[in-house]
């Protein structure tokens, strides 16, 4: 899993604006740097709540390859 912090590659200038918003439950971040997870899914940026990345971290570390465990 990977943490983030609201930034982007971009410099941040078009994601410090919009708040995160979880793609499982909907949930709006509150605060500026909320820590959640971030999948790259298809070429698109995700971000997942606590509690959407906690029940799913089966699921989530089932993706990735051996070399990440």
């Amino acid at each position: 899993m990977t943490s983030v912090s609201g930034g982007s590659d971009d410099g941040g200038s078009a994601r410090e604006s919009e708040p995160l918003v979880c793609a499982r439950c909907g949930t709006v971040a509150e605060g500026p740097q909320p820590t959640w997870t971030c999948s790259v899914e298809n070429g698109v940026r995700q971000y997942f709540c606590d509690t959407c990345s906690r029940e799913n971290l089966r699921a989530i570390e089932g993706r990735l390859d051996s070399a990440w465990w």
